[in-house]
């Protein structure tokens, strides 16, 4: 008789619980550590976030095409949609990357000159100058990802701090609150808390933070199937816009990280972020220039781009990234399988196996 594999993935993020989902379809006993009191609470939190195929990196493209395609399972199987089908527009100094990405990749795309602008139903004082349509973007319903994937994780989760996590024989030693815990695998996806958790094992992973707000603002005016949008204006501030709720717009800047740098302080990194993105929803959006709502998060400095990275010691994997969400499906049935087999996987190799 095959004994059953002893998995512990520590962090309760999207990517956590995508891992403990994919585990528990392998057959894994597994268990969830998480610090906080509920899933999803750090970088995963929020109720809405953009989906898109729209990278310069091909295989990017590829697995976001491949997590779209999960997604769609997990909404057959809550019964809910996760994905909406807005679609996404990007304009700025990415378009030409993108449209790359997409067009190598075999993804649909559109390119839309300003005389064809207004179609786009973009909150834009001007048009862009030109514009990318991804039509398989749209607004990630988080509470329904939360609900779905919280169900399959609730009877595995551990709400407590991890101190440690050793390799031990052929497996590891998770140490936590409640004691040491023996586990023939070990996956660490504890955003923030990861790069204190595995240094001490040699990986590398990124351990500078920053401070990152979204502000939320009234859109009375909205069309109900307003697109996602993407804008890298050259020489202006680089956003990321979504739908929220009802009459509700959304906007994050990348700021300069002098401002947002941890030392700064997370006031601070607030009141310069909130200035810029007011200062921006003035002079380019017909949003009204009055915030209703914040979400906090941290994020790595320097700032990282699309993707994630692997790194696997013993029995022991870690993984960090940037804009992970969207991926989150792919990436947590790649760590699992890895966690089974003993690979370490990459963005080209599962773009390549994706086909």
């Amino acid at each position: 008789m095959t004994a059953v594999m002893r998995a512990a993935v520590i962090g309760a993020g999207v990517v956590g619980l995508s891992t403990v989902a994919a585990l528990r379809a392998a057959g894994a006993e597994v268990t969830c550590f998480e610090r906080g009191p509920a899933v999803m609470g750090e970088r995963s939190a929020g109720s809405t976030r953009i989906f898109r195929l729209a990278h310069e990196d091909p295989a990017l493209v590829r697995l976001a095409r491949w997590a779209r395609a999960i997604f769609g399972e997990w909404e057959s199987a809550a019964g809910r949609r996760m994905i909406g089908p807005e679609g996404c527009v990007v304009s700025g100094t990415a378009v030409a990357g993108m449209a790359a990405g997409l067009r190598a990749a075999g993804a649909r795309s559109e390119l839309v000159e300003p005389a064809g602008a207004a179609r786009l139903r973009l909150p834009a004082r001007e048009p862009p100058a030109v514009s990318l349509i991804d039509p398989e973007g749209g607004i990630t319903d988080v509470d329904a990802v939360r609900a779905h994937l919280g169900e399959r994780a609730a009877d595995v989760l551990v709400h407590e701090p991890v101190r440690s996590v050793e390799p031990h024989g052929a497996g590891a030693v998770v140490r936590s609150a409640s004691g040491s815990h023996r586990f023939d695998a070990v996956v660490v996806a504890a955003g923030a808390g990861t790069p204190a958790l595995v240094g001490s094992l040699g990986l590398d992973v990124p351990s500078t933070l920053a401070h990152h707000v979204r502000f939320t603002l009234p859109d009375p005016g909205a069309p109900p199937d307003r697109p996602c949008w993407i804008d890298d204006p050259a020489g202006g501030l680089h956003t990321y816009q979504h739908r929220s709720g009802p009459r509700q717009w959304t906007v994050g800047a990348s700021m300069d990280p002098a401002l947002v740098a941890w030392e700064v302080g997370r006031e601070a990194a607030e009141a310069a972020s909130r200035r810029a993105v007011l200062a921006h929803v003035r002079e380019r959006l017909t949003v009204e220039p009055r915030i209703v709502g914040s979400l906090y998060c941290t994020t790595t400095a320097p700032p990282q781009g699309d993707g994630f990275v692997v790194q696997r010691t013993g029995s022991v994997l870690a993984v960090h990234g940037a804009n992970l969400f969207k991926l989150a499906p792919v990436v947590g049935r790649a760590l699992a399988a890895a966690a089974v087999d003993g690979s370490t996987p990459s963005a080209a190799s599962l773009a390549a196996s994706a086909g």
